[in-house]
């Protein structure tokens, strides 16, 4: 059976390589006699796996030993919660900062309201005039010289791509544009561009991503974070999530999630046999312009974005006539395009082109949507 083209926005398309060596290392992991599911978290043989992701992760990024890198259970979404949790107490005084940008950020304030004073420092949640035409609310992505930091704050939060609203913000400010102490590190959901293009980890102090997108399984949460800013947990954040606990403990703290910990490093081998993520940025900008630049040409379709701040990664897009998505849906599944349907909240189409996604599928989805057009216009 021909596997369709999956768009999915998450949990996404795998490398089918990666797919292929896990099945045949189902039953028996290099002659150990067990499957990775059924080791020992502690045992030689998964502490083989888990350091051996660790180190490529490290190579793929070009992390320095000032950060240490964990590997987390319950999503992006715990995090929301954890990263308060361990950071926000830091200066003495419970108080961060956060930029909205769409549903994910705002999230991730909601939650951290919980644990302190969090400060909404820009939105993009208001209608606003850019390049002579109206963005609505969550398309677009404010100024940074706009951004209003408090120079108390234990962090700055922002997400760096909104996977529900298609927006990517890739220039990561310094302190001295936002008018800030160093004090002030930033923290980066990076969870549906992670991997997929080169981000400097050195700008932040800590860099987080659900590996369901770009870096693995659903059930692992990528954590890269400087060392200094480990070991301010607030009393009531479970020893489980506490950085200071998982840090030195290799992830190892407690049972981690191992088979996906096991798949992510399978991925994070199988990107640097691609040539590293370099070379897949630039595959990625591939398929970014083949779609975006076949929405640019036709009225039939249209992506709402501020064009700047559109996603590589996550292309939602709306048809004129919305009375034809349930037939542009159902015409995209006979011809194997799957999970093509925009997040509830927002309607539509989304295409998300993740890592896994190769140009032949951008491919064949532009020439259905060109034949749909021809059929429907």
């Amino acid at each position: 059976m021909a596997r369709p083209w999956n768009f999915s926005a998450g949990p996404s398309a795998l490398p089918e390589a990666v797919l292929q060596q896990a099945a045949a290392e189902m039953l028996d992991w290099h002659g150990s006699g067990m499957s990775v599911m059924e080791m020992s978290h502690r045992g030689k043989q998964f502490v083989q796996i888990c350091d051996e992701a660790e180190q490529d992760l490290r190579d793929l990024l070009g992390v320095s030993d000032d950060y240490a890198i964990l590997f987390m259970q319950g999503g992006a979404t715990a995090e929301n919660a954890i990263v308060p949790m361990n950071l926000i107490g830091r200066r003495g005084r419970a108080a961060a900062d956060y930029v909205l940008t769409g549903q994910w950020s705002v999230k991730s304030h909601k939650e951290a309201a919980k644990y302190g004073d969090i400060h909404v420092a820009a939105t993009s949640g208001s209608e606003v005039e850019l390049d002579g035409q109206l963005q609505k609310p969550w398309t677009w992505v404010p100024p940074v010289e706009t951004w209003k930091v408090r120079q108390d704050a234990a962090y700055l939060h922002f997400c760096s791509n909104e996977t529900v609203g298609g927006v990517e913000f890739s220039d990561w400010p310094t302190a001295d544009r936002l008018g800030v102490s160093d004090d002030v590190p930033l923290v980066v959901d990076a969870s549906s561009h992670f991997l997929s293009r080169q981000l400097d980890v050195s700008r932040t102090g800590m860099v987080y991503a659900g590996a369901q997108k770009n870096a693995g399984p659903a059930g692992v949460t990528v954590v890269v974070i400087r060392r200094d800013l480990i070991g301010h947990a607030l009393p009531v954040c479970p020893s489980a999530f506490d950085y200071a606990n998982v840090a030195p403990e290799h992830s190892r703290f407690n049972t981690p999630p191992t088979y996906a910990i096991y798949v992510a490093g399978l991925v994070f081998k199988w990107i640097k046999a691609q040539g590293g993520v370099a070379a897949l940025e630039q595959r990625n900008i591939s398929k970014a312009q083949l779609l975006y630049g076949y929405l640019d040409r036709t009225n039939f379709y249209r992506n709402p974005i501020h064009a700047p701040v559109r996603s590589r990664m996550n292309v939602p897009f709306v048809l004129h006539d919305e009375s034809l998505n349930d037939a542009f849906l159902k015409g995209a599944d006979q011809a194997g395009l799957t999970q093509l349907k925009g997040h509830k909240s927002v309607g539509g189409m989304r295409a998300s082109i993740y890592n896994a996604v190769p140009l032949e599928a951008v491919q064949s989805l532009v020439a259905y949507m060109q034949d749909f057009e021809r059929r429907h216009g």
